[in-house]
Formats: structure tokens, sequence, C-alpha cells
């Protein structure tokens, strides 16, 4: 049966969560037998002379030692390329951020889980193509295929999670809101009924601050946040909704509407992130959000003898992940129209591509390598290459290069 992890990742912790299609949701795993604090303290330990390496909270714990050296925040200093020194050696952080993750992902078998993982999903608050990066290799060397790992936002990780629970929880808007401190924000899920496949979008708020009547400043923005808004369900996550001091604000939140409150529900969001991307074609629902492609490319082509559509690029796609390859021979011309369409639209708008310049041969005789490589969620460079036919026409590997947008 499939086993998928997920993990929630920042600067200051991780946590982790597994899932198989028989079980009714995601766990998430504590580090401390029957404890509900699934924070793992993003820290490794390593203990003087000796090549022992301790992680989490028995890291940071043994860090008050003298025999201990310490080193935290191993997500950005592998985003900035550090090199750390530890006694005689020197360790790339990238290193130790997978050495981290390595025993992260052990945990869960300590309570019987499969040691052989079929997905790992990681999700961070905001993607760029630093972190994205550095968290490609670390799968790698983590044992990870490209097909076996995904990277998404905690956007993305909210629609994963929101539409994955029964259904009277998600038939009007959801909204979660996280809380740090001080401050907080809050994401606005709400699905448009009408396409096929449903086309979901989150909104997110500016971050707001808490004042000192933090019950009352919270009741506040929740007013102004629901206002003319029919929602079913709201989830609250983040440390700042610790203690007992939702009072009047609580009374509001819960007035027509579910509400609920954890820490883990990015982490089991990945999780169900991992299970639907191997279950996509029967998945009714395409997110678009600022990392998503804004727009499909598709190509017409004829395929033994058949007339159809082959899609170069998706939308819904991450746009730093996706890139859409084909092979064609041309028939007769020297142009390529490209199908251009809208995922909430049923017509679609033809871009033609002329290659000028093209070397003059028979027609079915002119092999074309078609690569898409998006550079943004609405921009994708194109790229044609000649490759010639065979022995009976050298490629002369000939480009052209195209920037289309939506």
């Amino acid at each position: 049966m499939p086993y998928y992890l997920g993990i929630d990742l920042n600067d200051r912790y991780a946590m982790i969560s597994y899932f198989q299609p028989n079980m009714s949701e995601p766990d998430t795993v504590s580090t401390v037998a029957g404890s509900e604090v699934y924070q793992i303290p993003l820290v490794l330990a390593k203990r003087r002379g000796l090549g022992q390496w301790y992680y989490g909270e028995d890291a940071r714990r043994l860090a008050k030692t003298s025999e201990m050296i310490c080193v935290d925040c191993l997500l950005k200093r592998a985003v900035n390329h550090e090199s750390i020194r530890m006694e005689d050696e020197s360790f790339e952080a990238e290193e130790l951020l997978t050495l981290f993750l390595k025993k992260l992902i052990l945990l869960p078998q300590k309570l019987g889980n499969a040691i052989y993982c079929d997905r790992l999903v990681i999700t961070v608050d905001r993607l760029t193509r630093e972190n994205m990066d550095v968290l490609w290799k670390v799968a790698s060397k983590l044992g990870f295929a490209k097909e076996q790992f995904m990277v998404i936002d905690h956007r993305e990780c909210f629609y994963f999670f929101a539409l994955n629970q029964k259904p009277d929880l998600w038939v009007h808007d959801v909204y979660l809101l996280e809380c740090n401190q001080d401050y907080l924000y809050y994401y606005a899920l709400s699905r448009n009924t009408r396409t096929t496949p449903q086309v979901v979008t989150i909104a997110e708020s500016s971050r707001q601050a808490l004042g000192v009547e933090r019950d009352a400043d919270f009741g506040r923005i929740l007013q102004k946040a629901f206002e003319n808004k029919i929602i079913s369900a709201v989830y609250l996550v983040g440390d700042g909704f610790d203690g007992d001091w939702m009072k009047e604000s609580l009374v509001f939140l819960c007035r027509g509407r579910r509400a609920f409150i954890g820490k883990n529900l990015y982490s089991k969001g990945a999780c169900y992130a991992a299970w639907i991307r191997d279950n996509e074609e029967s998945w009714p629902y395409i997110y678009m959000g600022e990392n998503e492609m804004k727009f499909n490319i598709s190509l017409k082509v004829r395929n033994q003898g058949k007339l159809e559509f082959f899609n170069l690029i998706s939308a819904g796609k991450n746009w730093f992940e996706t890139r859409g390859e084909c092979e064609v021979i041309l028939n007769g011309s020297s142009e390529i129209d490209f199908w251009k369409q809208l995922p909430n639209s049923r017509e679609a708008k033809i871009e033609t591509l002329e290659l000028t310049d093209i070397p003059q041969r028979p027609d079915r005789t002119t092999r074309l390598r078609i690569t898409a490589r998006p550079v943004a969620d609405d921009k994708v460079e194109i790229e044609i290459k000649d490759l010639g036919f065979g022995e009976f026409y050298r490629s002369t590997d000939k480009n052209w290069r195209y920037m289309m947008s939506v």
C-alpha cells in the first residue's frame, strides 16, 4: 500500500506526518511518546571529538553542555550556501540539513511504519528559486527520484488539506488564520463551481497586529474578514493562539461555522498533496496560486493517423517544476500553431510561430524538438531545435526561441 510523508519546514522547527490510503487522516509524529508536541527544533548537535549527532529537542537540550557543538537555522544557512566550521572540520549547511531530514524521515518508522516512502512533500511558507533548488538537491541526496518529491507553499498545503475534509466543511468558503506572537494573517479559499475542473483560489490578507486588547483586536479582524462571506469552516494555526485569551472573539468565530485549532495542518496537508499527486485524474479541482501556471499550452498533432492535442504546459502546475517537451515532424509548413487556453475558459487562442530560415527539405523530413520552460507563472520560453532526419538530412543545430505569455 502507498506510504506518504509530509514535512512542514521553517528555520525554527519541522513537523512530520505520514499517511496511507487506508487511514482516515494523516498522523503526526512527536519525538516525545504520547505527546502532542509536534514541533521538532531545526537543530543539530555534535559531540566534541566524535561523529555522534543529535537532532531536535535532544540537540537543543544537549547544546547547553560544553561537550556539544550546536548549529541551528539549517534551512536559511543552506539557502545561503554557508559552510559551518565545527572543530577541525567544515560542513556545508546543505549537508547538515540533509542529515537532519534523514533523521526526521526515520522517525515514523519507529512506530512500525514502512521503511520505503512512495512520495515526500515538503511545505514551506514561501517558495523561491533558492529554497526550491536546495530542497531538490537535499531530496536527491536522500534517495528520492524526481517523481517522488514535491515542494509546495503553505497556501497550496491549505488547499489540499481543506478539500480532503468532510464535504460540509468546504461547501462554502474556508478560512485559515495563522498567528505567531502578536501578528496574524489569513487565507480565504474559494471554489468556482461553474468550471470543470473547479478552479480554486486563495486570497491572502496583509499582516495585522494584535495589541494589548488581544481578544478585542482579534474580534475586530474577524468581523472585517468575514463581512458578507458565507464560511463553512475556519482553521487556526500558530503559537499565537496558545493560552486562554480568546473569549468574545471565539463566540463570534463559532457563530454559524465550524472552527478548529492545531499546529500540524501543514504537515497533514503535505501528506494529502502527496496522495493526490498519485490520483490526479480523479481530483476535480485545479489550484491557481501565485506559483501555479495560469494557462495551458498545447499542440495539435497527428498521432498514428488521429488528430489530437498534446499538452506541453498545464495550468495549475508549479511553474518552478513543470516543463514540457516533445518531438514533431513538420508536414508542409514552416509554421507551428500553439493553442493557449485559460483553465476557466472553453475557448483557446492560437499563437502561430514561424520558423525563419528553416532548411529546405521535402515534406515530413524535418524533425524538431519543442521544449517549453516557464520563466514565471504567466510566461513560457519556447525553444525549437532542428534535429534533421536521421542519415538523410543532418541536423543543422539551428534553434528558434520565443517568449509566450498569457
